[in-house]
Order: structure tokens, then sequence, then C-alpha cells
């Protein structure tokens, strides 16, 4: 007899912090754990938000994979807001599973819900799998050129 996975992508919530935590550190390893509580103050911030979305892939209630979701307003293209993916992440051991597709597939649906004309998101990686990744989620590598700086 099968077993059913208890699977939900959902809004992340203050109590979701330590594992939130545990994988951005695999997604930043050299990041400084903070210690003042200026991060759980912004994860408190963040999910008060109604343009900023933190949101989880979880089995029964254990978080999996995330991303964060910007919703920017926009006085072009109708009026219409667009979004922002960032910190997209999926557990190491689970990484190549299709959690992250499943990721993205619902992250996309919730922002087309909300009306946006477009979704962007840049990846600092490298692989071609990453790459590949993004593609395969309906993202196009070539439609824009992106430019990053930084202070200093």
């Amino acid at each position: 007899m099968a077993s059913t996975v208890d699977r939900s992508f959902r809004r992340l919530v203050e109590e979701d912090f330590d594992q939130l935590m545990t994988l951005y550190r695999a997604l930043q390893p050299k990041d400084p754990v903070l210690t003042d509580g200026s991060d759980q103050r912004l994860l408190a911030e963040i999910t008060q938000s109604q343009h900023f979305f933190l949101f989880g892939l979880f089995e029964t209630e254990y978080l999996l994979a995330s991303t964060y979701v910007n919703i920017i307003p926009n006085l072009t293209r109708s009026a219409s807001p667009y979004a922002v993916i960032e910190n997209v992440i999926t557990k190491p051991s689970l990484q190549n599973t299709g959690l992250g597709r499943e990721l993205m597939a619902c992250t996309l649906s919730f922002i087309w819900e909300r009306g946006c004309y477009k979704a962007m998101l840049m990846t600092g990686s490298k692989k071609e799998s990453t790459h590949a990744f993004y593609r395969a989620c309906g993202f196009n590598g070539t439609a824009k050129t992106g430019y990053i700086t930084y202070p200093g």
C-alpha cells in the first residue's frame, strides 16, 4: 500500500525561524550567525508585510525548501506589479528530487494570482545545473540583462 505524503506550501510564520535559518546556513554558509535578535525581528516584519513573502514547502511540519518573494507595486504595465524571487533553497540532502520545481511552481502560481506581469530572479551560481533548473521552471536567461552593485 502506497503511503501519502503530507506536503504543503505556505507562507512562513515566526515559529519557522529555526528551520529557515538552517536552510539559509546551507545557502550562505559564510554568513555570520546573528545573536542580537535582529534576524528574528526582521522575520516578524516580513511575515506581516503585504509586499514581502517567505514561503516554504513542508512535509508535515518539516521545512524542505523555501523562497522569498517581493511583490513590487508598479505604475507601468497598467499598474501591474512585478515580483522578484530571492533565496531559493532546498534542503541539500533533498536537492534533485523535484522539490525545487514544486516549490517554484507554487511560488509562480502565487505571483500570477497577485496579478504580477513578470517574475524575475538572479542567481550567483555558475553551475549549469542551476541555470538548467531555472530554465525548466520557465525562466528565460536571455530576456534581460541584470546588473548589480555593492556599497564601497
